[in-house]
């Protein structure tokens, strides 16, 4: 549950129209997905399909039984009240509430206020009557507006008492960054409200007393201004001025004496605690059933007794503040401090997010800490009952629960995605212990390649070939990215969501260079043989083969939506099974009766281009790139993103096919079937696969042969109907077919071939064809492989992208992503070797190891030496004597020989074999030189992928006296896991309905449908996640561009936090949120807060990726903006020049982003009344203007207009000047114009260079437009008939209106 402060909403289901609103969304589902100009097609959101598909279902007069019971879940919402709320020893306070809550939120919300958050055990009453926590606030009778509840203290128990002692240190704690730092308990970084100064919006309001322009220091540090060649890293994690929190006490800890021995359990003793206060006062207390109370025991002698005076308190807290000054003031204090923080700088996050730096965090004694690593991190929870999860029953029951209406579908996907959040975080931990050498090993006899382990109820496996399992697949290798490619296919079963079909809960995670793969456990599978188990599938590659008649008719529900066909194979018998996935893929049914599937290693069909086969010629596409390649592992598989795309472009070919063919055959008859077949087939791919036999009696023999030829040329399995399934088992070694040469294999082999080679010859183009146009802004590794993956695009094609840019006529406006190719490549291929090394590497010797590794990868230092750990614990005078100790044995100690020289050898050589590269580069300073890299970026590069975090502090990478890492650098090595994201599906679909009525114009619609998408969203995952985050950003969006710039303000303020804390403080999502954000502040009058904003966004950028980016021109446009608004011209100008600089880079010289760069420096000079330079730079935008767009535009004109202005101010200023020298001092002047700008038209700019128009409309201009966009959208319907490929009406302007919304919320998707 999110612990709700007054900002955020009751966590509760809103949806205001209830069911007519569901049917409404499922209609526009229908009209938003025609209205675009795009058949649906099945590569299309699958969510479209269901929702319209039930609302079909819903229209067919099938009676709906939840009617009822839905509409009174979802419109009571409205009819929030309020409860006076009594607690003892505090004047009784009003609190809001809703119906839907459960008690147990009003137990969270008083825990968290500032003034109650000490308690912990107690009860809440109304009437004298306990209230059960579970039960929601409508069920309980008499509660209602102005009822009274009391807090009434209740009796502690050993579990309560803990709860108090882990509350209170959690209380303590609360300001304390060093959980952040270290990855724990899903805390992270938020530096947002050291920029804000506290809070935007109506408190920023305040402090600017009127003055329009207060004095501000727009100076930025050196590092930012334009040319710095700085990268200093410490202004990554600004510390503030009180880094040290508040200290309360200086120990509070569990005291030796526990547990209380029998006599004094039978007085009501249930723990002892150990406490120091500031005073330095060393006190002993009791927990026992009625509160806390001090003892007279000492660190020595055992005296229970109640000391005089006692204190007794019901909470530590009240007790603490008794018996020492100075916590009761710091105690309040920081209360006070945390109740300020934004409640998003608070919330755990649903998966934890790692730091790569940290400063240096002093250690504290906190026995909370100490406890959880001895007690309930050994695979036992304490606060939960029935002590061990079980998580398979978890994971499966969620499931199970009914998801027949929005309600109930929404506490579905929250129960799958708590359960997996928490499965993500428990398999993680036990992955580091397990590789920790914590975790006793199930079979402990074997070599420890071999060792598997339980712990927790959770399986884990290694990454490595045992039992050479993996032989003909590439061993090693292949059992390495077997595990990836199994959580892929975990993760495409997850979302067709088939009832009734189970997979397992899967957690990869790499830790110290091993993969471990963690899964739950399927009930009673350690009992028996796998042989018996394994009912449907084969554990042998495809030997011995064996089928279930449950089994196929369930995968044949997910065949459809996975494009899987269904097949027959020979088992070793030579007898035909039938299969509908791969022969691998391994049905078993558990003790629970529950039909479970697991090693989908291999549900996507194989990649040929790295599967060399022989006797099988690929495609010319393919061949002429050098393709097919040996791989180092045979289970290449395309993505499933690829597939769908693949499959959606067949379908347009198939639709342009038929409906050439039938314009052929032009009789009126035909074109009436026409149009029936049509129907069949556009409405859904999918759903015509349902209909297997498209009316075939009713259509005349030549349409039907129509069909027939148009399903052969796209390689369709039917022939009455569009259908494209692939075979997973095609080209796997030691499968066999019944028929090897049947057609029906030839064109399974053909469609795996031409999926090949759309891959090369369609997505990489597109790709690259994006990123030329810069639709496509990737600044990072990740976002470049987030682009390359949303196409469907393997990470091992990288080379290949970098060699299509390198080839590509627009090579300069992608040298970004020339250069982001090669960092990914050096950096990956880096991560490669350092896998390997850090396997012979043991404990003791980590950070020593991994400080060698960095300097030879990154240092110029000619030849650093790895100080081998000496040992500690031996004595100063023996030490003399002794020569270093090589630790355990010989081979342990191969790591320390690594030189720079090598370690580039074998980076050249990974990126030549495993990516087919060739960097020639022999040190770091080549490499850099080369091609243009920063030293930084490399290094955030290699820690995020390996999950290094290093100290925060300036490194100098480029002496050659001294090596640039020690081992005191190397803080700490985290995982880095890869889960199932479950997805809200609901609340997504609204989003994307919402985006879809933006860009039709509909902005107020929009607007709605994506706060409700927000809704929904905070009811699946809680306050914070990815997913709300981009919801955020585009309903700012929206609230700004609609005049509401509070509300924008506030609303990106949450996405710039969010962003922080789920993606991290420099991910590339981040940056952009923060320039955002500096717009609205703008707007808001708030402009140093904006400059400081865009200055961080500017620093985050250079540190990420360097100058030389194109998203750098927008960002130093805005600053310039903002400069030049606060009159500071010169650097102003700094800035502007530089943004037109890399403008004429990345855009070409003539494009308007120059023009309107031109614009904006000659706007500067202006001012500065330089008039001859601002008149070359209008001239020169205006040369651009006139050959762009032609002498009559409006740009062209207004240019043209400035130009005149421009040379009168030109000649008066001349004239003047004349004067003076002519006659002196006593010239008569007239007064020149300077224009000061206003913040009108600077915010004006602002808006257009960050494309944002408002369109000046009446009421009735808005009702035509409407009609106009609806006419035409019928027009087109009727026009295309569902058979041409249209897109017009994405890019054609209506009538030259069109906001930029459109734009920007394509780029949402892409980014969502």
């Amino acid at each position: 549950m999110v612990s709700k402060t007054d900002e955020t909403s009751p966590v509760a289901v809103d949806t205001r129209e209830s069911k007519e609103l569901e049917n409404d969304i499922g209609r526009e589902a229908c009209d938003c997905a025609h209205s675009s100009g795009m058949p649906l097609v099945n590569g299309d959101d699958r969510l479209n399909h269901s929702e319209v598909e039930n609302h079909k279902e819903k229209e067919d007069g099938e009676p709906r039984i939840d009617d009822g019971n839905e509409q009174e879940v979802i419109v009571i919402q409205d009819t929030g009240f309020t409860v006076k709320i009594h607690v003892p020893g505090i004047e009784p306070f009003d609190l809001q509430v809703s119906p839907q809550e459960m008690v147990q939120e009003i137990h969270q919300v008083l825990m968290d206020r500032e003034d109650t958050c000490h308690r912990t055990c107690f009860s809440l009453q109304l009437d004298g009557n306990v209230l059960d926590n579970f039960s929601e606030l409508k069920s309980i009778e008499g509660l209602q507006e102005g009822s009274n509840l009391k807090v009434v203290e209740e009796p502690y128990t050993v579990r309560e008492a803990r709860i108090h002692v882990r509350h209170i240190r959690d209380l303590l704690k609360s300001l304390d960054p060093s959980d952040s730092y270290n990855g724990v308990d899903c805390n992270s970084l938020s530096f947002l409200s050291l920029f804000t100064e506290g809070d935007l919006g109506e408190s920023g309001k305040r402090k600017r007393k009127g003055s329009e322009l207060e004095q501000i220091d727009c100076t930025p540090p050196e590092h930012i201004l334009p040319g710095s060649k700085e990268r200093p890293l410490l202004s990554l994690q600004p510390q503030t001025k009180d880094a040290k929190p508040l200290q309360c006490l200086k120990v509070l800890t569990m005291s030796g004496w526990n547990p209380p021995p029998g006599n004094r359990k039978m007085h009501g003793d249930l723990m002892y605690l150990y406490v120091v206060t500031m005073e330095d006062r060393h006190v002993s207390i009791t927990a026992s059933t009625r509160g806390f109370y001090v003892n007279q025991s000492t660190a020595y002698s055992f005296n229970p007794k109640p000391a005089n005076p006692s204190f007794l308190s019901h909470s530590l807290v009240e007790l603490l503040s008794q018996i020492s000054p100075t916590f009761k003031k710091n105690f309040a204090a920081l209360q006070k401090k945390r109740v300020q923080r934004h409640p998003f700088e608070r919330i755990a996050t649903p998966f934890q997010v790692y730091s790569w730096t940290a400063p240096t965090v002093e250690h504290a004694m906190d026995c909370v800490r100490a406890e959880d690593a001895y007690t309930s991190r050994l695979g036992y929870e304490e606060h939960i009952p029935g002590q061990t999860r079980d998580w398979n029953e978890e994971l499966q029951t969620t499931r199970e629960l009914p998801r027949k209406n929005l309600p109930e579908r929404l506490l579905r996907e929250r129960a799958i995605f708590k359960v997996h959040s928490d499965f993500a975080a428990a398999a993680t931990r036990g992955a580091m212990a397990v590789i920790d050498g914590n975790v006793m090993a199930i079979n402990p006899g074997e070599e420890t390649k071999m060792q598997m382990f339980i712990w927790n109820n959770i399986f884990f496996s290694l990454g490595f070939d045992v039992r050479d399992h993996y032989k003909d697949f590439g061993g090693d290798n292949a059992a390495y990215v077997a595990p990836t490619n199994d959580l892929n296919g975990v993760r495409a079963y997850n979302t067709v969501d088939v009832e009734g079909l189970y997979t397992l809960g899967t957690v990869v995670v790499d830790y110290r260079g091993y993969r471990v793969t963690a899964q739950s456990i399927i009930p009673g599978i350690l009992e028996r043989e796998q042989e018996q188990s394994v009912i449907y599938g084969s554990i042998d590659f495809g030997k011995t083969v064996v089928s279930h008649l449950k089994y196929l008719e369930l995968l044949e529900k997910t065949a459809r939506p996975l494009k899987i066909q269904k097949h027959y194979v020979l088992n070793d018998k030579n007898e035909k099974v039938e299969l509908c996935s791969s022969v691998e893929c391994k049905g078993i049914i558990g003790n629970d009766s529950r039909h479970y599937i697991l090693d989908l290693l291999r549900t996507f069909p194989p990649d040929l281009n790295f599967l060399p086969v022989e006797g099988e010629e690929l495609p010319e596409e393919c061949s002429k790139l050098g393709f097919p390649k040996e791989h180092r592992h045979r289970l290449s598989c395309l993505r499933q993103e690829l597939i769908e795309a693949f499959v959606e472009h067949r379908y347009l070919v198939f639709m342009k096919l038929a409906a050439l063919q039938l314009m052929q055959q032009k009789t009126s008859k035909q074109e009436k079937d026409c149009t029936t077949v049509t129907e069949n087939g556009s409405s859904s791919p999918t759903e015509a696969v349902e209909s297997k036999k498209p009316a075939s009696e009713d259509v005349d023999p030549k349409s039907r042969e129509v069909i027939l030829n148009a399903c052969k040329a796209v390689g369709s399995v039917s022939n009455t109907s569009f259908n494209i399934r692939f075979n997973p088992d095609i080209f796997s070694p030691g499968v066999r077919f019944p028929d090897p040469n049947s057609e029906e294999l030839q064109k399974q082999k053909q469609l795996l071939k031409d999926a090949a080679a759309f891959l090369v010859s369609c997505q990489i183009p597109s790709l690259i064809k994006d990123c030329a146009d810069h639709t496509v802004l990737p600044m990072d590794g990740a976002t470049l492989a987030e682009a390359m993956h949303q196409r469907g695009i393997n990470i091992r094609y990288l080379a290949k992208i970098v060699e299509f840019v390198s080839k590509s006529p627009a090579r300069l406006q992608l040298d970004h992503i020339y250069k982001l190719g090669v960092t990914e490549l050096i950096t990956r291929s880096a991560k490669h070797i350092f896998k390997i090394y850090l396997q012979g590497v043991e404990l003791s010797g980590l950070s020593v190891a991994i400080s060698h590794f960095l300097n030879c990868f990154l240092s110029s230092f000619p030849n650093p030496i790895a100080h081998l750990p000496m040992d500690e614990l031996v004595s100063k005078k023996k030490r003399n004597k002794r020569k270093p100790r090589h630790l355990g044995n010989a081979d342990n100690t191969t790591w320390a020989s690594t030189t720079p020289q090598e370690l580039w050898k074998s980076i050249s050589s990974e990126t030549k074999n495993y990516f087919t590269f060739s960097i020639d580069c022999e040190s770091v300073d080549q490499a850099v030189e080369k091609y243009g890299l920063q030293k930084i970026s490399l290094l955030r590069e290699i820690c995020v992928k390996s999950g290094i975090q290093i100290l925060l502090k300036e490194y100098n990478f480029d002496s050659r006296h001294r090596p640039t890492f020690t081992e005191e650098d190397i803080l700490n090595i985290f995982p880095v896991v890869k889960h199932v994201n479950p997805k809200a599906s609901d609340a997504f679909h609204f989003f994307q309905s919402g985006q879809a009525k933006v860009q039709q114009g509909f902005l107020k619609e929009g607007c709605e449908l994506i706060n409700e998408a927000l809704n929904l969203f905070n009811n699946v995952y809680g306050a914070m996640h990815v997913e709300i985050c981009a919801c955020l950003r585009l309903l700012a969006r929206l609230n700004y561009i609609m005049g509401d710039y509070n509300e924008a303000l506030s609303n990106q303020q949450k996405a710039v936090l969010m962003s922080e804390r789920s993606l991290g403080v420099d991910h590339p999502n981040t940056i952009q949120e923060y320039m955002h954000l500096a717009l609205y502040c703008f707007a808001n009058g708030q402009l140093s807060t904006a400059l400081k904003l865009l200055y961080r966004s500017r620093y985050l950028l250079l540190l990420v990726y360097g100058e030389d980016h194109p998203e750098m021109a927008l960002l130093d446009s805005n600053i310039g903006l903002v400069l030049h608004g606060v009159m500071e011209y010169d650097l102003a100008l700094r800035f502007l020049e530089n943004a037109l600089t890399i403008n004429g880079k990345y855009h070409g010289a003539k494009s308007l982003k120059v023009a309107l760069s031109h614009h904006l420096v000659a706007r500067v000079y202006e001012s500065k009344a330089e008039f001859r330079s601002a008149l070359q730079h209008e001239k020169d935008g205006y040369t651009i203007y006139k050959n762009q767009l032609g002498e009559n535009h409006e740009k062209t004109k207004e240019s043209s207009e400035y130009l005149k202005y421009l040379t009168q101010q030109a000649v008066a200023l001349q004239r003047t000047m004349n004067e003076i020298y002519k006659n002196g001092s006593n010239a008569s002047i007239l007064p020149l114009k300077f224009t000061a700008p206003s913040m009108a038209t600077i915010l004006e700019q602002l808006n257009v260079i960050n494309g944002i128009l408002f369109i000046p409309l009446s009421q009735k201009d808005l009702e035509n437009l409407k009609a106009e966009v609806q006419r035409r959208q019928q027009l087109q319907e009727a026009g295309k008939g569902a058979v041409q490929e249209d897109t017009r009406d994405e890019t054609e302007p209506v009538h030259g209106v069109k906001t930029q919304t459109s734009v920007e919320s394509s780029t949402e998707q892409t980014s969502a």
